[in-house]
């Protein structure tokens, strides 16, 4: 299975945190992660590698974003991101970050369900030979 294709596949996490720097030093040291840095607006992107795989990332609090606990959220892959966030609310979810595209990624957003859970989900871009 490749969890980048598949709907309903967890595919990758991510730290928001106040001190990115400091999140990759504790992670790296503790579970002997890699990183591959990238700019960002609003700073830089820190891409987890384990082995050679990419897995997750870690980032600074969105700039203009009110202020919130660092945490980890987890992506879901779904085939289509507007019809994922129509039937949330259908299902009494509702949409908390619209669907927006991220260059060379995919599409995502930010949907939380009747209790209260974030999730972020995402289609990913097709990539020559997909």
């Amino acid at each position: 299975m490749d969890a980048f294709k598949t709907h309903g596949a967890p595919s990758w996490s991510e730290l928001i945190t106040t001190d990115p720097s400091a999140a990759a030093d504790f992670y790296g040291k503790l579970l002997g992660w890699r990183f591959e840095s990238m700019e960002m607006a609003g700073g830089v992107y820190r891409v987890v590698k384990v082995d050679d795989t990419a897995v997750a990332g870690i980032m600074g609090q969105p700039l203009g974003s009110p202020p919130m606990p660092p945490a980890w959220g987890t992506y879901v892959t779904v085939d289509n991101v507007d019809e994922s966030c129509k039937q949330a609310a259908e299902l009494g979810g509702k949409l908390i970050v619209p669907p927006s595209d991220v260059p060379g990624v995919g599409r995502f957003a930010v949907i939380q369900d009747p209790q209260g859970a974030l999730l972020n989900l995402m289609t990913y871009e097709r990539r020559t030979g997909d």
